[in-house]
């Protein structure tokens, strides 16, 4: 084995950009020649990093770390008996967790899949993105260099890219497996809209590229003009995390200017922005205006996966299941998206991700599309509303059921299937949360698990999976993704274990 090059430091951005762009072919060089085996020697290096933008909701921060276990469902590169994975996270992650995680690894040892894993932390609690953190610490990434046998084998794997990601990949000499963050401009809301309807995908009646409160009036008021009686209006900012971006107007009875503006200072926002905040945020990020569709039935998705090499394929399709203060939170996802539309929905997606491709993006996507019923006709239409780049809230539970099941999804219907032929069906969220549950600790959500006989089994290839158990305790926050055999028993499971969840949590005094 050869050493290890130098890490490269203090590179222009020029010097930077041009070896950002020499990495690029080692990673479409992996996807030809290493990942169509199952038993080739590489190291995945994972950095869970999540980038908050500025203003945002700091109680985001919090769970941003947590978050950063979602992507252990990763782990199951590890069923390659010769690959070799590096974890990165803010604080450790308990042993405990780890051996939840590895004993779904069916036939191959704990032990010989935890010689080959390498979990490294920065020690950091604080809201800073991880990417920040490593960065910051010389001495880790000559460590996570170290860790790697191969470099000429070896790929960085992150939520989304950001500038961080691109400077972490150049000095870690690895290519990064995700959009060039130059690219990401093409599937911000506005960009994104202009992406749909060049893939022939109806949307929503919006206005785009607007700057600020000034450019937000007289969008609103064309919007009343070309919607008589529209009582609602959706603003997006053109970059957010979760749905922090996402505020409501509701329209004056007159299109009069200043009634206008005043609906808008009172908008309703996110959870902790009210209307100046937001429209504070508004002026530094930008954004668009669109149509409150009414009639919607529910929101659907569907995700595909660009590859380096400029194949497309789809990964799953989602019934997205929205909540909170607005309505417009994710609050989870169903997998497979509704019978009557999941084939449009998948095409749909894979027209999208074709045309992004041909544009020179890498990257997993998910493109989300309203399902309004048309009752006179008796049918229902689809109406593309965005496009998100990167692991979202739907692309880890599918992870999930790969990790749990060794399947894959057959994309001729669209559905998922174990290794028996069997058809899964799953329903996850990330946000499984109350403020009770904060005296459970990690370790109970196991024993709750396994006592109440829910825990996910190979055998009836059945059961739940948590994932952020760190979050329990602080956050009284679990994800969860629930495996059945239909959706009805998909559904059962979840529900069954949200009840032994409130059973357990529900005695002793609140925290």
């Amino acid at each position: 084995m050869h050493p290890h090059p130098q890490i490269r430091w203090g590179l222009s951005p020029e010097e930077e950009a041009r070896a950002f762009e020499g990495l690029k072919p080692r990673l479409a060089q992996l996807w030809a020649d290493v990942f169509p085996k199952d038993d080739e020697p590489y190291t995945s290096v994972i950095v869970p990093s999540v980038t908050l933008d500025d203003g945002e909701d700091a109680s985001r921060g919090r769970a941003a770390r947590f978050h950063e276990e979602t992507l252990l469902v990763l782990l199951m590169r590890l069923r390659n008996p010769q690959a070799r994975v590096v974890y990165i996270t803010s604080l450790p992650i308990p042993p405990f967790v780890m051996d939840y995680y590895l004993h779904f690894l069916a036939g191959i040892p704990a032990s010989h899949a935890a010689s080959r894993l390498t979990l490294l932390s920065v020690h950091d609690s604080s809201p800073r993105a991880l990417t920040q953190k490593i960065l910051d610490r010389p001495r880790l990434l000559e460590r996570i260099r170290a860790a790697i046998p191969d470099l000429s084998r070896a790929y960085l794997t992150v939520f989304r890219a950001s500038p961080l990601e691109k400077r972490l990949a150049t000095l870690l000499d690895l290519p990064l497996n995700a959009a060039d963050p130059e690219l990401e401009s093409l599937c911000a809301k506005s960009a994104g809209r202009g992406v749909l309807r060049e893939a022939g995908v109806e949307v929503p009646l919006g206005f785009e590229g607007l700057r600020d409160e000034d450019d937000l009036v007289p969008a609103l008021q064309r919007l009343m003009a070309e919607r008589p009686g529209l009582r609602r209006a959706v603003l997006k900012l053109e970059h957010s995390h979760w749905e922090q971006g996402h505020a409501l107007v509701d329209l004056p009875s007159s299109p009069a200017r200043e009634a206008v503006r005043r609906a808008l200072h009172c908008l309703r926002g996110p959870r902790g922005l009210d209307g100046p905040s937001y429209l504070a945020r508004f002026a530094r990020i930008g954004g668009m205006a669109e149509e409150f569709v009414e009639g919607v039935e529910k929101v659907v998705s569907g995700q595909v996966r660009i590859n380096p090499r400029g194949q497309v394929t789809p990964t799953s399709t989602h019934d997205e299941l929205r909540g909170g203060h607005l309505g417009l939170e994710s609050v989870g996802c169903v997998f497979p998206a509704d019978d009557r539309c999941r084939q449009t929905v998948q095409e749909t997606a894979l027209r999208v991700g074709r045309l992004l491709a041909e544009k020179g993006l890498v990257s997993r996507l998910s493109v989300e599309m309203l399902l309004c019923a048309e009752p006179r006709r008796g049918s229902w239409r689809l109406a593309g509303t965005e496009i998100n780049l990167g692991v979202g809230g739907s692309t880890h539970p599918l992870l999930a059921v790969r990790f749990l099941t060794g399947g894959q999804l057959e994309p001729e219907s669209g559905l998922f299937r174990s290794p028996s032929g069997e058809a899964k069906f799953y329903r996850a969220t990330d946000n499984l949360q109350a403020e009770a549950y904060r005296r459970l600790l990690p370790e109970d959500l196991i024993d709750i698990l396994t006592l109440d006989a829910l825990h996910y089994s190979a055998r009836g290839e059945t059961g739940a999976l948590f994932y952020m158990l760190g979050a329990i305790a602080d956050l009284g926050r679990v994800g969860m993704v629930a495996v059945g055999n239909t959706r009805e028993g998909a559904d059962t499971i979840f529900r069954r274990t949200v009840a032994s969840l409130d059973a357990a949590s529900e005695f002793g005094p609140a925290a």
